[in-house]
């Protein structure tokens, strides 16, 4: 009896397309899901992605590093705190002054070719306050030195421009970038501070100065390296400046009241820490903020937006000056910094949001042949503000009370939110998201 043929296996299931004049055969045991495209790793799958992001990180860092290393440094070799505080608020200022016009070089003649030189130079700049303060040099050239130290280029606001580049302005994209960079940098500002203290306190007091500057030539030349990604310069551009853009001073003012926020609660919780007891866990409690924002940034990066931003963007105001209420309630009704610390956290989750809506609107007023002009310009305000809300959080602590000095960062906000509400808010007519990218 001859043998029975072997019986046929079931061919793989398939998908079948049929479009006007062709037939689209896909097997359906090999498709991989994709991504939604405002996922994270659709965001990092691009190409060149990953290599300037870890370029940037790696620039980013040393923000938070810098200026508590030279407290540190020259606190520990002139015993004087108030002329720690004098060298870096001098570096704040010129910072204030010099960045914008270091942003609009880099729109006009590209990324790489200003950020490294400015970046050499500011640099040298530290090396040259940590020889001074090691060689016990005069006073005036640590305020001369750090003050060169503000030619560093805004790293936050390239790293924004190459994603408004690679995306092409999509809104819903560009979201998640946006959460993302608020992301980097509070993950950098809250751990920048933490290393900068470590290596002062286990090596040498020079030592966080140093790391600062390697990581920062490192990581601008990585990132400087990846020209593909890099957005065309515009060696002529004929917007206007964009503090004519509509709508763009309000959000600047807001910027301001924001970092009136930031300046007054980090001070302010330092005061009330100290005032019982527990001064170096002022450094937790700020973490555990930064935590709570960084959070925040990948949450809501990770959620689809709903509406404009111009419409998110009162809402995310009003949540944050909402929650700045509980570090006010912790300090003054419940005088305990145990509770201070959750409360803290639970009002950095509306600072993200807050910042990354900020930013969508500038990256939409801004011109996009000077977009790293307008978002250094929000910098500066931020910086602007720290420095006001720092002052005043600081006034209040002393001639009152810390936990009444809590009222300063609710006040900020509350501002902001009637800047937010009072402000014309015009259609981005002139933005990157209305634009869309051109192949050059």
């Amino acid at each position: 009896m001859p043998d029975s043929p072997p019986p046929r296996l079931s061919p793989p299931p398939r998908l079948f397309t049929v479009t006007a004049d062709t037939l689209v055969i896909v097997d359906l045991d090999r498709r991989s899901p994709e991504p939604p495209p405002h996922s994270y790793r659709r965001l990092l799958s691009l190409p060149g992605a990953r290599a300037f992001t870890a370029g940037n990180l790696l620039a980013r860092l040393p923000m938070g590093m810098f200026s508590v290393s030279a407290v540190v440094m020259i606190a520990g070799a002139r015993g004087s705190y108030a002329l720690a505080g004098a060298v870096t608020a001098t570096g704040l200022a010129a910072t204030a002054l010099l960045a914008p016009w270091i942003a609009r070089l880099v729109d006009r003649h590209g990324q790489a070719r200003v950020a490294v030189p400015a970046t050499l130079f500011a640099a040298l700049g530290s090396l040259a306050l940590l020889l001074c303060v090691h060689h016990d040099a005069p006073d005036w050239t640590l305020f001369a030195a750090y003050a060169a130290t503000a030619t560093t280029p805004n790293t936050g606001g390239m790293s924004r421009a190459r994603w408004n580049h690679l995306l092409g302005g999509d809104p819903a994209a560009l979201h998640t970038a946006n959460s993302f960079e608020q992301a980097v940098d509070e993950l950098c500002f809250m751990l920048g501070p933490v290393v900068a203290a470590f290596l002062c306190g286990t090596f040498f007091p020079e030592a966080g100065t140093l790391a600062g500057v390697v990581l920062l030539v490192t990581g601008i030349l990585t990132f400087a390296a990846q020209r593909a990604t890099e957005p065309p310069p515009h060696p002529r551009p004929t917007a206007a400046s964009p503090l004519r853009s509509p709508g763009l001073p309000p959000l600047l003012a807001v910027c301001l009241a924001l970092g009136a926020v930031f300046g007054a609660t980090e001070v302010v919780t330092i005061a009330f820490a100290d005032e019982h007891g527990h001064r170096t866990a002022a450094g937790i409690v700020l973490a555990l903020q930064a935590a709570g924002s960084c959070a925040a940034g990948l949450v809501y990066g990770a959620i689809r937006p709903s509406g404009p931003a111009s419409r998110r963007h009162p809402w995310c105001v009003a949540a944050m000056a909402a929650l700045l209420t509980l570090p006010l309630l912790a300090a003054t009704v419940l005088d305990s910094l145990p509770l201070l610390a959750p409360a803290l956290l639970l009002s950095g989750t509306a600072t993200a949001p807050t910042m990354v809506t900020t930013m969508a609107l500038i990256q939409e007023r801004t011109p996009v042949a000077r977009l790293n002009e307008g978002m250094t310009l929000a910098v500066t305000g931020l910086l602007g503000g720290i420095a006001c809300g720092s002052a005043t959080g600081g006034w209040l602590a002393e001639h009152t009370s810390p936990a009444t000095a809590f009222t300063v960062p609710l006040a900020a906000a509350t501002t902001a939110l009637l800047i937010t509400l009072t402000a014309h808010r015009p259609p981005p007519t002139c933005g990157t998201t209305s634009t869309p990218r051109t192949t050059s």
